[in-house]
């Protein structure tokens, strides 16, 4: 079923279209079945990377790692920045929820169900009000709430979801009413919860880290604000603690990640739960950047919000912008692409990933093919340049049970046996597919001096800028024109010998695009070429023919 069908058929009736879609799952292919499915490597994220290596960072100071709580209420911010905690509510996530309605069931609401084909009788009836009632009481999950319906009418959970919807329209009508509790703004706000269970119970010094997500109401998302990140924070708590640990704290820390030199600035902000004159910005210079960057800030708490919270030992906080680290050590600009590449990154595609969607599409089954397909390679590039008319024979013997005997042919006058072409290989450049002209018996993936006699082989024999980068500075795919024939034509030939056939006869004239050298390009390569206006430059005449024949 289309996509537009199936949105179609959810509006008129979701739990029919829902049952639908599960009509259509397909049996994987036999290699992908459970247990023969293997997986390859996959890519890591920048920002989970920079995370593990905070973490690991903080574990080497010999800080051991917990965990905030993430739902704070309203009454914590107000304690921990007094007066300004109208300002830091603004910007806070409140937490709201959808009321449970007292649901009655009237004549008309029995009418109505009624009128949908579902039979009711006083069980059923009282079933349905006892559903509705621990569903009020907060008894029954809103998860459970189709089911149980349906099993108190008795009916399929279809019928019961489309009950629901048609006579029991208040459930749709229903408003959030929002708590006092926020979700997490500051990692501070976790961390006077946290450290107010520790006093007392805990020896001195307690030296925590935590890495987890905040999440902070901005006016609205940039390159360089999201509405949630990843704060990686520190607390160390002892009878004293000076300013100068928290320099020592960041420092060693951030030497974790290759920053040489670092200065320390009064951080304008001033936030009320740190001691005045104590909340610090911490710069980096970073080689790589060459530049100073603000990397973290810490400060000392102040001693009237740990009072609240029943605190009298002394606490160095330092907290450092996880995504912060990762656009500084990944060189990125906007903090949104680094996150969300998919949603917000430019898409593209590497050359090595374009030359992995490269590949020949017809290739021999069996051992006997692919030796054959060899044998025809081998035999091209000993006699390709034999002046014709000319005829080889490049296989003669048992194939597949059969006696088989291939050639390879050109019966026209004043050429060569191969057409000039014959042997270029394909390479990715910038984007690009190219066809290069090489040597026959050049290896698959030229080394650097081989690059270079093929550079100045290209400089004499064309006038290709495209071609000449792509060999410098491309993928080579190691696939040749000839090597894509050759491999085709042993394809065939196994068909061959299959259906019974006792000859044929294979010809491959001018390549214009890749399917004439047999090669296949996934269609989003394809889509990826055709978008940024790049070229799949796969000409050169070939002119091979290779003829098989069974003998008796």
């Amino acid at each position: 079923m289309k996509k537009k069908e199936i949105l179609k058929l959810a509006k008129r009736d979701f739990e029919k279209a829902w049952v639908e879609t599960g009509k259509g799952l397909k049996n994987p292919h036999h290699d992908e079945e459970y247990p023969r499915l293997h997986f390859q490597p996959g890519r890591t994220h920048p920002l989970s990377d920079t995370i593990a290596q905070l973490r690991q960072a903080y574990l080497l100071l010999g800080f051991q790692e917990t965990i905030n709580p993430v739902f704070i209420e309203e009454e914590h911010v107000y304690r921990q920045f007094g007066p300004e905690a109208p300002a830091v509510l603004d910007r806070c996530f409140y937490l709201a929820g959808l009321p449970r309605p007292d649901i009655g069931i009237g004549m008309d609401k029995i009418e109505q169900i009624e009128e949908m084909g579902v039979s009711l009788n006083e069980d059923k009836i009282q079933g349905l009000k006892e559903v509705f009632r621990s569903y009020k009481k907060g008894d029954t999950s809103g998860d459970d709430l189709v089911h149980d319906v349906s099993i108190a009418l008795e009916i399929a959970d279809e019928i019961g979801l489309r009950v629901l919807e048609r006579v029991f329209p208040e459930l749709k009508e229903l408003t959030p009413i929002s708590s006092k509790t926020t979700l997490r703004s500051h990692m501070t706000s976790g961390w006077f919860i946290t450290l107010e269970a520790l006093y007392e119970n805990s020896p001195l010094p307690v030296k925590l880290f935590s890495i987890d997500r905040c999440f902070r109401r901005e006016q609205r998302e940039d390159s360089s604000h999201l509405m949630t990140y990843h704060s990686a924070s520190c607390v160390w708590m002892d009878d004293e603690v000076s300013l100068d640990m928290g320099m020592a704290v960041s420092e060693s820390l951030l030497e974790y990640f290759g920053f040489k030199k670092f200065k320390f600035l009064p951080d304008e902000k001033k936030s009320k739960y740190y001691i005045p004159g104590t909340q610090t910005e911490v710069y980096g210079y970073h080689p790589k950047l060459k530049e100073w960057v603000e990397v973290a800030t810490f400060g000392l708490y102040s001693p009237i919000a740990l009072a609240k919270y029943g605190i009298d030992q002394e606490v160095m906080n330092l907290g450092v912008g996880a995504e912060r680290i990762a656009m500084i050590l990944g060189d990125h600009e906007d903090i949104r692409e680094m996150v969300y590449p998919h949603t917000y990154g430019k898409w593209g595609l590497s050359d090595r990933e374009m030359a992995s969607m490269l590949r020949l599409n017809l290739y021999p089954v069996t051992d006997d093919g692919r030796k054959l397909m060899e044998a025809l390679v081998n035999t091209a590039q000993e006699y390709g340049d034999t002046a014709s008319p000319c005829e080889f024979t490049a296989f003669k013997g048992e194939f597949m049970g059969k006696s088989l005997e291939v050639k390879i042919t050109e019966p026209e006058a004043g050429t060569k046996l191969l057409g000039p072409a014959s042997w270029n290989r394909v390479y990715v450049y910038d984007g690009n597919i190219v066809g290069v002209p090489q040597p026959a018996r050049m290896e698959r993936f030229p080394t650097p001096n081989n690059a270079e006699n093929i550079l100045q082989n290209l400089g004499k024999e064309i006038a290709d800028d495209l071609a000449i980068a792509a060999v410098e500075k491309g993928i080579p795919t190691g696939i040749s024109y000839m090597g894509g024939v050759a491999a085709q034509a042993a394809y065939h030939i196994e068909e061959m010998v299959v259906s019974g056939e006792e000859q044929v006869n294979l010809r491959a004239t001018i390549a214009k695009s890749p399917s004439d050298i047999n090669l296949k390009l996934d269609k989003l390569a394809m889509r990826y070429i055709n978008s940024r206006n790049k070229v799949i430059d796969i000409r050169g005449p070939i002119f091979c023919t290779i003829t098989a024949e069974i003998k008796e």
